[in-house]
């Protein structure tokens, strides 16, 4: 049976948040009002995000230096390269910004397909963000729906990997979920069957030893040969 890993990345792949790291660097203040009406609930995170990259003040250059700057969990290739082992899907799905996950991606050598939402430079340092993966019908507003790759992985056995609340919906479609932060407790108090992790090296763990249970179950192309 075909596998796909849907796999968030701020929080998730990158220990922190990349978008509140640009918006601390390059923006005004008042993004940190924003901020809170979203948390609040007042607000979706399209509203949220679009508000906030209006007030960013960057060139490109300034922009992808930053950038260039931000880690990845050291635990990530070795959680790639169990999926590569039993040829599973992987895709990165983020709520946050294309240009960021991209450059982080790539810079750390991972060739992979992404989804996120899309910043585009108007010139004079000022940015726009637009939302190629937004529905109308998302239950939280996110400016990246991620439920939708789900609900197209039809026949695969899906697996998330996620943090946040954009992943709170895409988990209820999932068949095993690898949750930390706020994903966990959402889990935890909705009684989601889930593996709770703090790193990739846990991830990779709960992973194995899933596939291993799933072999011993009668699955055995689940056997690691």
């Amino acid at each position: 049976m075909n596998h796909h890993v849907f796999v968030d990345f701020d929080g998730t792949i990158a220990p922190v948040d990349t978008t509140d790291l640009l918006l601390e660097r390059f923006a005004d203040p008042a993004w940190h009002g924003i901020e809170e009406e979203w948390k609040a609930g007042r607000i979706g995170s399209r509203e949220c995000l679009v508000r906030q990259i209006d007030l960013v003040r960057a060139s490109p250059e300034e922009l992808d230096d930053f950038v260039s700057r931000i880690d990845i969990d050291p635990g990530f290739d070795a959680f790639l390269a169990l999926c590569r082992r039993f040829d599973f899907d992987v895709t990165v799905v983020s709520d946050g910004l294309d240009r960021t996950v991209g450059n982080v991606l790539a810079r750390h050598g991972h060739i992979l397909p992404f989804r996120a939402n899309k910043l585009t430079y108007l010139g004079d340092n000022r940015w726009r963000l637009s939302f190629p993966h937004a529905r109308s019908d998302c239950r939280a507003l996110s400016g990246n729906c991620k439920c939708q790759f789900a609900e197209a992985a039809v026949g695969h056995v899906r697996i998330v990997v996620g943090d946040g609340r954009s992943d709170f919906c895409v988990s209820e479609r999932a068949d095993l979920v690898l949750a930390k932060g706020s994903l966990a407790r959402h889990c935890r108090t909705n009684d989601l069957p889930h593996f709770e992790i703090k790193c990739f090296d846990e991830a990779t763990a709960r992973l194995a030893t899933w596939l291993a249970e799933q072999a011993a179950e009668g699955h055995p192309e689940m056997r690691d040969e």
